[in-house]
């Protein structure tokens, strides 16, 4: 699949996404930086306001959908009548047929370690322990190291401006959805809701994302049904400990031809010689490559 042939990729043009401020450089030099500009969405589910999050503001019915499944306040088997934003009040309401339980989830809202305001409801867990994920599934190392290639030098908002998360839904060597916004867990969220909307399958993906491998993203991973999560980051205790109760295939501190897998090693298919893949310096250029924030 070429770049051009993806779902979705990151359009680092849009203007609406990032403004130019002008500034000085370490030798005291005008220069003019591209920023990312964060906004926020109120999240409604039917008459009832969910939450607020700070995001890029782009595909927000995908971010709404995916919050609300990722928080279990959508049923994969619901029927959305609705999608509704307004750009003006900032502001996307979710209508479903179906009466929800939303009120008793909000009771037990907690704050997680995720960044741009991120949450995770008490009972996400019920839903966690009762997902299996596909056993039989593989991930080839020559997928591995071709993913870094293509996601990590794809022209996008992070190359452009920084201070941005990726997530990127894949499968086998070949991006399929690449998302990004301020927080890992909104860009996570907007590829769950795309999956929803348009009923793409699990089977045979994986997820990359530019971010730590906390519990919160292990988690949104094995409700979304994917067996293999990958990052160029590095781990947390208890997303590890997650992953392998849940069988996730964890794969972190990818850059070049290293990684480390934590979990779910019987899925990894070493079929690339990592002596014939060019390692990363230290420090990377975002010309040419991502640095992980």
């Amino acid at each position: 699949m070429k770049e051009q042939d993806m779902l979705v990729r990151p359009d680092p043009e849009d203007a609406r996404l990032y403004q130019i401020v002008a500034g000085i450089d370490q030798n005291g030099a005008a220069v003019d930086a591209a920023i990312i500009n964060e906004r926020p969405l109120t999240i409604f589910l039917n008459g009832r306001e969910i939450v607020t999050a700070m995001t890029i503001g782009d595909h927000p019915d995908y971010l709404a959908l995916g919050y609300l499944l990722n928080q279990n306040m959508l049923r994969p088997d619901d029927e959305v009548r609705a999608v509704e934003y307004d750009a003006e009040i900032e502001t996307v309401v979710v209508r479903t047929n179906r009466q929800t339980d939303y009120e008793e989830k909000l009771k037990k809202k907690i704050q997680t370690s995720g960044c741009a305001m991120g949450t995770v409801f008490g009972d996400v867990m019920e839903k966690f322990e009762t997902v299996s994920l596909d056993t039989t599934a593989r991930f080839h190392t020559s997928w591995l190291y071709a993913l870094q290639k293509s996601i990590n030098t794809m022209p996008s908002l992070y190359l452009k401006t920084g201070a941005i998360h990726g997530c990127v839904l894949c499968e086998q060597d070949r991006p399929l959805i690449y998302m990004e916004d301020v927080g890992r867990h909104n860009a996570m969220d907007k590829i769950a809701g795309y999956m929803f909307r348009h009923g793409l399958s699990s089977a045979g993906k994986s997820l990359y994302t530019t971010g730590r491998l906390t519990s919160e993203m292990v988690i949104k991973t094995v409700q979304m049904g994917i067996p293999v999560l990958l990052s160029r980051s590095g781990f947390t205790a208890w997303g590890v400990e997650l992953a392998r109760k849940a069988g996730l295939t964890l794969i972190g501190r990818a850059k070049g031809k290293r990684f480390v897998a934590l979990a779910g090693a019987e899925r990894i298919v070493f079929d690339a010689d990592p002596a014939s893949v060019l390692d990363e310096p230290g420090h990377l250029s975002r010309k040419g490559s991502r640095d992980d924030e």
